[in-house]
């Protein structure tokens, strides 16, 4: 096999150094929530925070905590966390609206939540300690028990494992095989939309709109986040 010249190598390198300076910076973004200048945003917009000052600087003290921790010990704590900060209300109690997509700051604030602000919450948090996003999926299901819609947080150690499953119905992690009163209906994170049965994403969550809309408002208080 002929070996590529060293001129040819050359030219290669400052490419690759692009590539890699891009991966860099997007990993030093999602480690370093300056979570001063979050807090200061929030006094901003809602005065006062009393007690959810106390569990804004929980969460950050739960990610400094959790940092070297194994991926699988990451899931536990940040699962038991959001499970315990927030109690279970819906958004017409909480938003005056049907379907509100919190985040973790305004669920934090509020010190309550729905399915998706638990779920949205563990995503982040998760995200923020190193677990990349192919491995998160935010998953829609219907909740057989009570007949209705719910969110979860799946999480898959390769890309053929089964799913471990984040809830704040049961609080105790299991595999999707042991959650039979769950029927999943379509799962996205970063990477794309995925329904079941399917191998592949399905299409890009940029038409999600109300992602969409929880990314821009997680910037806007002051998050560093990327696409997800």
């Amino acid at each position: 096999m002929k070996q590529p010249s060293t001129q040819g190598r050359a030219q290669r390198l400052p490419a690759i150094w692009l590539m890699l300076g891009t991966l860099l910076i997007a990993a030093a973004s999602w480690a370093n929530w300056n979570f001063e200048l979050i807090i200061g945003n929030a006094e901003k917009r809602y005065g006062n925070l009393g007690n959810a000052k106390t569990r804004i600087q929980a969460w950050d003290e739960l990610i400094r905590a959790s940092e070297s921790l194994s991926e699988k010990d990451k899931l536990t704590s940040v699962n038991r966390f959001f499970n315990r900060q927030f109690r279970f209300s819906d958004d017409i109690r909480n938003w005056r609206q049907n379907d509100y997509w919190a985040t973790p700051i305004e669920a934090l604030v509020k010190g309550a939540g729905d399915c998706e602000d638990y779920s949205i919450a563990k995503y982040f948090t998760l995200r923020r300690l190193g677990v990349p996003s192919e491995k998160l999926r935010i998953t829609y299901v219907k909740a057989l028990q009570y007949n209705q819609a719910h969110m979860v947080l799946t999480y898959y150690a390769s890309p053929s494992a089964e799913p471990l499953v984040l809830d704040n119905l049961i609080g105790e992690i299991r595999p999707a095989s042991q959650r039979k009163d769950l029927l999943p209906v379509y799962a996205f994170n970063a990477e794309g939309l995925y329904l079941p049965g399917q191998t592949g994403k399905k299409s890009d969550t940029k038409k999600l709109s109300r992602w969409q809309d929880l990314l821009k408002k997680m910037r806007a208080e002051g998050f560093d986040i990327g696409e997800g």
